[in-house]
């Protein structure tokens, strides 16, 4: 028989037993929250507390919460097949089915998938596949690869290496070798770059199509444009972070057609299952399997046992359709743009709010206060309101971030913007309090 545990119980345990990612290790306490249901855009903890979840959780419930249609897919398939692997050519329906569609949907000739199980593996096996290509074209020493100051790639040790937040490198005292990093907006900077450390020695370039955990840095309009024509002037590879961005989060199914732009390799995680399964992976163009397929001579030696899970597939292969049936895109586009609006309202009131940006359900509000931070104030008011947002602090920034599930209303969304105005209005009065 199932133990009814009490609230003070569950904390206790939880403080003594679970290390939780990125998160303090010390806490007074325990949990903030202790979430025991979703439904759409809603959380409930175990208090009863209904909260809007501005935030998808990880950027990722995309569908939002409480879709139980996942849930009988997962169970169908955990029925008939709940995990076979993929090495030694192995294969499944539902990993094949879905590597077509996702085929069908990516920009230009993006069309040939390996798949992982969340956004850190994607990244680092981008990265060593783009390495490997180098090895077997025959020039070796194309081995750095360059990303963007103020970047998130995930935390393995490759993905850590990437990341353009110095914080999330210094966590370790030892970093993988031959990662370089430019400023995020600068293309001169990356030219510079290319020239000094010698065209011959990078083998890619990695960029997220908007800045994520960084703070919400949208790119000039030509800036991807313009990467793209010197990655192709030098030889490099251009891969796409789509983890984050990609599955509509931007207004567009992926973020890099709003540029216009097609990479080498692109990166997915969080959005292709709405976080309802663990599963991400890396597309390759069709000129990059064409010549791993023509150049190899053995086998492939990266993999990850979870590699086209079944069960994981199946759902990602139902997400996408509702996705699609839903047109949960088109609706990101357009609460996205009334999201930016009524930031952008914010900004005009408060005069600690010195901008308002975002691409459709992808938004950052940064604040200024000199002495202190704001935003970390802001997202602890929300949370007492009923809205969890999140706080960027890195690299000298004090940004709030948003990103709400893409199947927000606009009602809902409207209750968004009313609590987070009552948050700030709460870190007004004591600043002003304080100031008197």
């Amino acid at each position: 028989m199932k133990r009814n545990y009490s609230i003070e119980e569950l904390r206790a345990l939880d403080q003594k037993h679970f290390l939780h990612p990125t998160s303090p290790v010390k806490t007074e306490n325990g949990p903030a929250f202790i979430f025991t249901e979703g439904k759409g855009v809603y959380l409930y903890d175990i208090t009863g507390k209904k909260v809007i979840d501005g935030m998808s959780s990880l950027w990722n419930v995309n569908i939002g919460h409480g879709r139980t249609e996942l849930g009988e897919v997962a169970k169908e398939q955990m029925d008939k097949l709940a995990f076979s692997s993929c090495f030694a050519t192995f294969s499944n329906e539902p990993a094949i089915l879905l590597a077509e569609k996702l085929a069908g949907l990516a920009p230009g000739d993006l069309s040939t998938t390996f798949f992982t199980s969340g956004g850190s593996e994607s990244n680092d096996s981008a990265y060593k596949l783009a390495r490997h290509y180098w090895i077997l074209k025959g020039e070796v020493s194309r081995k750095k690869i360059i990303s963007r100051s103020k970047s998130y790639h995930g935390v393995a040790i490759g993905a850590t290496s990437a990341t353009g937040l110095k914080a999330f490198r210094d966590f370790t005292n030892s970093n993988a070798p031959d990662f370089l990093y430019v400023d995020h907006f600068s293309t001169k900077a990356l030219r510079d770059l290319i020239e000094t450390e010698g065209p011959e020695t990078i083998a890619a370039f990695i960029t997220e199509p908007v800045q994520g955990a960084g703070g919400v840095h949208v790119a000039p309009e030509n800036y991807f444009k313009e990467i793209r024509e010197i990655c192709d002037e030098y030889g490099i590879l251009m891969i796409t972070d789509e983890v984050i961005t990609g599955f509509g989060r931007t207004g567009k199914f992926f973020a890099m057609e709003h540029y216009n732009v097609v990479p080498d390799m692109m990166c997915f995680a969080k959005g292709v299952t709405s976080g309802y399964a663990q599963l991400g992976g890396v597309m390759i163009s069709e000129k990059i399997h064409r010549e791993f397929s023509e150049l190899s001579v053995g086998t492939i030696l990266h993999g990850y046992t979870y590699s086209g899970h079944p069960m994981a597939c199946a759902v990602g292969l139902k997400n996408i359709e509702i996705i699609e049936k839903e047109n949960l895109v088109a609706n990101s586009a357009a609460r996205g743009q009334e999201l930016l609006e009524g930031l952008k309202a914010l900004q005009a009131k408060y005069p600690f709010i010195v901008n308002a940006r975002g691409l459709g359900l992808m938004a950052g509000l940064e604040v200024f206060s000199e002495g202190s931070l704001l935003a970390p104030q802001i997202v602890l008011e929300a949370a007492k309101v009923g809205l969890i947002c999140r706080a960027v602090v890195l690299d000298g920034q004090d940004v709030v971030v948003f990103s709400p599930p893409l199947s927000i209303s606009q009602a809902e969304l409207k209750d968004l913007l009313n609590l987070l105005d009552k948050a700030i209005q709460e870190v007004e009065n004591k600043i002003t309090a304080t100031t008197l």
